[in-house]
């Protein structure tokens, strides 16, 4: 049986990391950045509302492209100097549970 793909990863891969992550589970676990974390897992796995960093809706699934938009714009407001420090934390763990899931980086928060 074939896995069900979230990105370049599995859905069981990014389920797991979600619960990791609100569990509390290792440093850094609570916070602005966990909490941008949580909110990029929950989203790519298909939770109801909008993306977590532009609020954009979908219909239908999170497909790759639409993973990779979320994380190009996450990019730009990390790169904006007027963000206050919690929303740069929040942002930064967006980014990085979203480019993980992506196949961006080999390290998942």
């Amino acid at each position: 049986m074939e896995e069900l793909l979230t990105g370049a990863r599995t859905r069981r891969q990014v389920a797991r990391a979600y619960r990791r992550i609100r569990a509390g589970d290792g440093p850094g676990r609570d916070g602005p950045y966990a909490r941008g974390a949580a909110a990029g897992y929950r989203w790519a796995l298909g939770a109801p509302g909008g993306a977590p960093v532009t609020g954009a809706t979908l219909r239908g699934g999170v497909d790759m492209e639409t993973l990779m938009a979320e994380v190009d714009a996450a990019v730009v407001q990390l790169d904006d100097p007027a963000q206050p420090p919690g929303a740069t934390r929040y942002v930064q763990g967006v980014h990085d549970a979203l480019a993980w899931i992506c196949g961006i980086s080999d390290d998942c928060p």
